[in-house]
This record gives structure tokens, C-alpha cells and sequence, in this order.
């Protein structure tokens, strides 16, 4: 969500670190950002609502060796100058990612002992807080400990305090963190991408850390822990550029073949040696797969992958609704956990639930030294790269990929595939990403999204997995292009929603499931008897000519566990096309944030 940047340095670098910091997080998500920094024991602060360019256009370049930058995203109170970050009370100026949970109580308690807010945010309820722990102690470090008390919620602190010149503290606590260094120089960073462009030596700092920072030097307060333990960041993960594209989103589309073969293929070489590494997946009586958004879809692919094939009971939760009920599971449970950015809150809480409880967890992840990575049992990492635009769809592909080789794994362990049906089985994951290749090539939708490109409300129909696929495309499109759609099963029509269907109403209908194929069809005639226009998705299997659609795609075959990966691609193209028609911002929709990091 909001995005940090902090540096302590080279006095002729700092403002261009502070900014340059602030646009690679950009992707992120973000409606307003600032920077504070200390010049002649001043803290000086430039906010500004908008894009970063508004706020390098007030800003003045000075010389200073100490300053922090934010990009927010609005939660508590609407987007504004004055909401926006860093927040200055008293001697306290700082900066936050995360969500204050008792910043009411706290308020109501601060203005008891006569401080004054002027913003909507629990934000400045928390410099607040930390300023009059200073007040009455007079020593940052014990300020900082007995705020960590008083605060509920989750929270990661960038803080200057103008009584101390050249010292950066900061506090971490359920909110990304990292520390940065060179010989001369410090960073703070809630994702290494903003620090990437000098240095590659970074600390992930534990949960409860407080960091006080000077020259050349840090003291890292916590418990049992002194040094903190750095590692070398893969610079290959944080390079990104859109190589001739009009958009990210458009690029990582295009680059799906070759994270498809980067994921997948590891596990078949060797006669299948990293797949037998895999967890055994044959101990379990039931998986419990635990996500948010387009990471929650690829769980509703898994089931009926895994249900379907691997003949294994499979729930599939949303990780907000997941942390606070009721849970039923045992040691015969296996909680699988989703995340592209591996630091989503809902699910890093629900797989911290699930770890309190001594059950085993297993984290499907596209950032191996992120939270959840490094919190699950069991990891494995899609190889998706980094991914810059807000709409996922690389990283999707890549998460349908690793189910599919679970599925695998756990046929091999229960003897429920044959040796010839698995070498037939190989051999399409071999064939995919040139499948996925040419079916980019040759697929051109944007006629289908001139034609409704100008619709306010849209809808999906699908059976069993093809339903699963349609609440990403779904979500794909309303993402992006801000249309009204939604995603049905096709057989709940006469349940209710085949009222909202009028003339010329777009109905896509994905139809790759032999077995219900002429169920499906069956729906699909109710809505064109309606005046509907129907745009049917299908197979070369299962294509024919006939008088229930007016448009129509058709996808390559492939093998059934792998056949989602293929149906989904044209419903990415077709959401980016129909949004570029509409002059949406792509890459950044709006009110919308890559990595959510808070509740």
C-alpha cells in the first residue's frame, strides 16, 4: 500500500534519492505523496495530492544528508495535502505504512494533555503519540519502547526528530521494512524496489524492531537479536522497464511464455527431481488454500484441480474472512497461503493463524524473501519477476502453473496417473509456453473490444473450472477499465440473475469442459433468447458452428489440468484493450494498490 523511502547519506544525493525512491514504489498504488528532510536543525516538508510530478514540482533541491519520503494511499481520511504524509507534531515528523486500530482511543487521550490535530488521519495520532512519550522521557529510544506498547494495529515508522540532528529511527510491526546500506550510506525502504538502484545488501527486519540510524552506524533495539542479518538482493527481480510497450500490463502479458517455462520447467529436469523435493502432499487428509483477489481465483482453479484429479478435499478462503472465524483444522490439514507480493496482510495473518496452531503451511509466492516466504513451512516461488502493473496477470498465470504441478505431485504419490498418461502430460508442459506464444500471436480481440468497450455492465458464464477462470476475467476487466461486471455460474441464471440481462447486454461464456459443455450452451441460448450479445470462449475441440453466439474465440487444446492457463490469456487482452479504449490508467487504476499491506 503506502510506500517508503528513507535515507541517510552522501548530503548531495538525498533528495534525489528520496524521489527517485517514491517512483519506483509507484507502482504500488498511491493519491498523494511528500517528503520531510533536516536542513540547519529544521525539518522541512513538501506534500502534494496527485501523481510524483506535482510533488518534484514544489519541491526545492538542497543539500542534506538525512530525509524520508512517502507515496500514501488513502484509509483515513480522503486524499489530500494535509492527510498526506510525512505528519509533523512537536519534534516528531514522520512517515507510515499500515493502519493505527486504537488511533481514536490514543486521540482522545492526547487531547486530554492539550495536543491539537489538524488532519483526519491515524497518523497523526501516532506522531503525536511518540512525541509526548519524548516529551516525558527525553530519550528517543525509550519514547519509541513505550509507544510500541500503547499502539494497536500494524505499522512501519520512518521518524525524524528535530532535537537530534542526523539520526533516522524506525519501528516495525506487521507493515513491510528494510534497511539498506552502503559504506557511506543507510536506506529504509518498504520494498527493495526503492533502494535497488544503490545498493543490493539489504536487512528484512523483524517483527517489534526499533532502529535508530546515524552516519555509518546502526543500533538495532530488540529482543535476543543485536546484528541485524543481511542479504544480497537478486537485482535481476528488480529490473523493469516496459521494452517498447505502451503499458506494464501489455509487456507482462507478452511475457508469460517465458514465465511459465522459468516456472515450470525446474521441476520436470532430471526426471523430475525438484517435483519429488515437493512436500508430501500424499500426508494430508485436506488443503485449505487462503488468499485475496486474483490470488483467491487461482485457489478456485486449484480446488478443481486438486478435488478433480488429486482427489483430495480442498476449501478455498478468503484470507480476510479466513483470520477471524472459526477454523476447522487439524494435523492432517494442509493450509496453503497465496500472495504475488508475499506481504499481503489478510493472508500473512491468516498464515501466522495457521502457524500459531502448529499446522502445516505451504506459501505460494512470487517474492522469496518476503514475510510470508519467510514465515510459511514449505515455499514455492513462481518465477513471475517483478510485476509493475497493479493488475496481476503474469504472476496469476504462474500461481495456475505451480497448483497444476501440485496436482502432479500429488497424482505421482497416490498412484493416480499411469506412466503413459504422464509422459503424455509432460510433454504438454513442454509444448505450453510455445502454445502460450502463438496464442498471443494470433488472438486479436481488439474488434470484440471495440464493440463493447462503451457498456457499463458486463457479464461471465462459466461451469465448474471455466466458472473459476471468469471471476478472474471478471476482475480483470473491472480492474482496469472501471466497468460493472460480474461472473456467474451459468446454471444459478434462472436463480435470479438472468433479470439483469437486456438487448446488446455483453455475455462472455467460456465453454472448455467437454463433459458440461451442452449445459453450459443451454444457458447461454436463455441469455440470447434475451437479446444478449454473446461472445462465446471455447476450445478447437469443441468449436462448431451455430446460432447461440454472435462472436466467438477459440483456444488451442491442451491437457484438461492445463487447459486454464491457456483459457484465461484472452480475457487479459481483452480487458487491456477494452481499457485502453476507455483512456484508463492501466497500470495504475484507480484507488487500487499492488502489495496490500494493510487490513
Amino acid at each position: 500500500m503506502c510506500g517508503i523511502v528513507g535515507y541517510l547519506g552522501k548530503k548531495e544525493k538525498t533528495i534525489s534519492v528520496l524521489i527517485e525512491g517514491l517512483k519506483a514504489l509507484e507502482y504500488r498504488g498511491y493519491d498523494s505523496a511528500g517528503i520531510a528532510y533536516q536542513k540547519e536543525n529544521k525539518i522541512k516538508i513538501t506534500k502534494s495530492v496527485g501523481r510524483l510530478q506535482n510533488l518534484e514540482q514544489k519541491i526545492k533541491i538542497e543539500n542534506t544528508v538525512l530525509g524520508i519520503g512517502h507515496t500514501r494511499w488513502a484509509t483515513h481520511g480522503k486524499p489530500s495535502t494535509t492527510n498526506s504524509h510525512p505528519h509533523q507534531v512537536g519534534s516528531i515528523t514522520l512517515v507510515h505504512n499500515g493502519i493505527i486500530e486504537n488511533y481514536i482511543e490514543l486521540k482522545q487521550f492526547l487531547e486530554k494533555h492539550n495536543y491539537q490535530f489538524q488532519t483526519e488521519t491515524d497518523t497523526e495520532v501516532a506522531t503525536a503519540l511518540i512525541d509526548y512519550c519524548y516529551q516525558e522521557t527525553k530519550n528517543m529510544i525509550s519514547a519509541l519502547k513505550r509507544a510500541q506498547k500503547e499502539l494497536k494495529g500494524s505499522y512501519a515508522f520512518a521518524i525524524l526528530n528535530n532535537e537530534e540532528p542526523n539520526i533516522l529511527y524506525a519501528m516495525k510491526k506487521e507493515s513491510p521494512l528494510i534497511l539498506g546500506k552502503t559504506k557511506e550510506e543507510l536506506f529504509l525502504a518498504s520494498d527493495p524496489m526503492a533502494i535497488c538502484a544503490y545498493t543490493n545488501n539489504i536487512c528484512y527486519l523483524k517483527e517489534g524492531s526499533i532502529l535508530k540510524l546515524e552516519p555509518k552506524k546502526i543500533t538495532l533495539i530488540e529482543e535476543n537479536e543485536t546484528i541485524p542479518i543481511w542479504v544480497t538482493l537478486d537485482m535481476e527481480q528488480t529490473k523493469c522497464s516496459k521494452n517498447g510497450y505502451d503499458h506494464y500490463m501489455l509487456k507482462e502479458i507478452y511475457e508469460q511464455p517465458d514465465v511459465i517455462y522459468n516456472t515450470v520447467m525446474p521441476y520436470l529436469e532430471n526426471n523430475l527431481e525438484n517435483l519429488h523435493k515437493m512436500p508430501n502432499f500424499n500426508q494430508y487428509e485436506k488443503i485449505q488454500i487462503v488468499a485475496c483477489g486474483s490470488a483467491y481465483h487461482t485457489g478456485l482453479v486449484g480446488k478443481w484441480m486438486l478435488e478433480g484429479v488429486g482427489n483430495i478435499p480442498v476449501e478455498v478462503e478468503i484470507a480476510s474472512e479466513y483470520r477471524y472465524k472459526k477454523v476447522f483444522y487439524d494435523k492432517k490439514t494442509l493450509v496453503i497461503v497465496v500472495s504475488q507480493s508475499g506481504e499481503t496482510a489478510d493472508t500473512l495473518a491468516s498464515l501466522r493463524k495457521a502457524n500459531k496452531d502448529n499446522i502445516d503451511t505451504l506459501a505460494i509466492v512470487n517474492v522469496i524473501t518476503s514475510t510470508i516466504a519467510r514465515e510459511a513451512k514449505y515455499v514455492l516461488p513462481v518465477k513471475a519477476g517483478i510485476e509493475i502493473a497493479v493488475a496481476t496477470t503474469k504472476a496469476y498465470l504462474a500461481q495456475l502453473a505451480l497448483f497444476s504441478l501440485i496436482t502432479l505431485k500429488l497424482m505421482i504419490e497416490k498412484k493416480l496417473i499411469e506412466n503413459e498418461e504422464l509422459e503424455e502430460l509432460l510433454a504438454h508442459y513442454q509444448k505450453l509456453p510455445i502454445k502460450i506464444k502463438k496464442l498471443l500471436k494470433e488472438l486479436n480481440v481488439k474488434e470484440l473490444a471495440s464493440k463493447t468497450y462503451k457498456n457499463e455492465d458486463i457479464f461471465f458464464l462459466g461451469r465448474g473450472i471455466d466458472y473459476a477462470i471468469c471471476t478472474e476475467a471478471s476482475l480483470k476487466l473491472k480492474e482496469i477499465s472501471y466497468i460493472h461486471s460480474e461472473a456467474y455460474a451459468a446454471g444459478e441464471l434462472k436463480h435470479g440473475t438472468i433479470s439483469l440481462i437486456s438487448k446488446k447486454t455483453p455475455v462472455f461464456s467460456l465453454v472448455t469442459d467437454k463433459e458440461i459443455s451442452e449445459k453450459t450452451i443451454s444457458n447461454i441460448k436463455e441469455v440470447k433468447a434475451r437479446g444478449a450479445y454473446s461472445i462465446v470462449i471455447t476450445t478447437g475441440q469443441l468449436d462448431e458452428k451455430s446460432d447461440y453466439y454472435d462472436d466467438k474465440i477459440v483456444i488451442p487444446n491442451t491437457h484438461f489440468l492445463l487447459q486454464p492457463i491457456l483459457n484465461i490469456i484472452p480475457f487479459q487482452l481483452l480487458a487491456y484493450e477494452i481499457a485502453k479504449l476507455r483512456n484508463c490508467d492501466i497500470d495504475k487504476p484507480k484507488n487500487l494498490a499492488k502489495s496490500v499491506t494493510v487490513e
